[in-house]
């Protein structure tokens, strides 16, 4: 029986970690996170961080020499050129990230990647699967703006560098529903995972 990969990806704040959390707890599934080598990418002393206090000055560090992560948000979400170059330091980290740690889970059929940008990156190569987590963009923005802090111009810049919601669930193999109670939703992950697909 073939290794089951699904890669969770939808819009930022649409639920993406409600579901690997419920998938972690309730299923016990490996979860292998996107975000988390992000992190990791960008560690103090690393030379992607040094890379990037080279190109934006000492200002984009904290004085713990960690990356300010709100600086750098308001300098790239504007600027796509930007965002691409930061982006373009990131991603092929994170890939290698991925690469080195799904074969330690080599006992598990089946595996969840969380890859916000799974698309964007071009990461699909690594899922046998695409799960989609989607809500109304009025939810969406009101969401970010809320647990990020966010004014309004922030928050849409933030949702208008990803892949539209729309184009993202065209692509996918299920589409989850977070528009509405956090059973649903919960619901809706119990009947794709138990879907042969």
């Amino acid at each position: 029986m073939n290794k089951r990969i699904i890669g969770l990806t939808g819009g930022i704040a649409t639920g993406k970690t409600t579901v690997a959390n419920y998938l972690a707890s309730a299923y016990h599934l490996p979860i292998f996170d996107a975000d988390i080598y992000a992190r990791d990418a960008v560690a103090v002393g690393s030379p992607i961080l040094g890379a990037i206090a080279q190109r934006y000055g000492e200002q984009i560090l904290l004085p713990d020499g960690s990356l300010n992560r709100e600086k750098l948000g308001t300098i790239i979400f504007p600027q796509p050129d930007e965002r691409h170059w930061v982006e373009s330091l990131i991603h092929p980290y994170v890939l290698h990230r991925f690469q080195q740690a799904m074969p330690i889970a080599e006992s598990s059929q089946t595996l969840l990647l969380v890859i916000p940008l799974l698309f964007e990156a071009q990461m699909t190569d690594l899922v046998t699967e695409i799960w989609v987590v989607r809500c109304s963009e009025f939810q969406q923005l009101q969401r970010l703006m809320q647990r990020n802090h966010l004014t309004k111009e922030q928050a849409q810049a933030r949702i208008d560098s990803q892949l539209s919601l729309a184009e993202k669930a065209a692509r996918a193999t299920v589409v989850l529903d977070n528009s509405f109670t956090p059973e649903s939703l919960t619901k809706q992950v119990d009947v794709a995972l138990a879907m042969n697909i």
